[in-house]
């Protein structure tokens, strides 16, 4: 079954809230995917398999040159496909077609052979401010 890739691809509340249930580990919340992305993002990936939404990533940006990867997550049933890789590299080419020159990540320590080995982000030193008690 061949996986399709869509920059700024049609997804809904209800389908994105049960992705990121399934990927991250927790039950479907209600979060308004559709007005975030709108109001936020510069784009998004949707990955699908035959209709079904089975990847995502979220780009948002700064208004300029900088761009920022949220949200990655492949469904159980495409794991270990290459189709996170995938998303990162629709994403990473999304942002460059807006004239994005950077393309920035955070993650767990766990996924950074998925970051650098994979996808080729290179370290860099950064900063992290915890602005709530959460």
């Amino acid at each position: 079954m061949a996986i399709t890739y869509e920059w700024r691809g049609d997804a809904d509340d209800r389908t994105l809230n049960a992705l990121h249930a399934e990927g991250f580990g927790h039950p479907p919340g209600d979060t308004p995917w559709t007005e975030r992305l709108a109001r936020h993002s510069l784009g998004w990936v949707c990955a699908r398999e035959d209709g079904r939404l089975v990847g995502f990533v979220n780009v948002v940006w700064d208004g300029g040159v900088h761009a920022f990867l949220l949200d990655t997550v492949v469904a159980g049933s495409a794991q270990g496909r290459g189709v996170g890789t995938a998303l990162v590299a629709a994403a990473a080419e999304g942002a460059r077609a807006a004239g994005c020159d950077w393309l920035h990540v955070d993650f767990e320590d766990e996924l950074g052979p998925f970051y650098f080995d994979a996808c080729g982000f290179r370290r860099t030193d950064a900063g992290l401010l915890r602005l709530s008690g959460g």
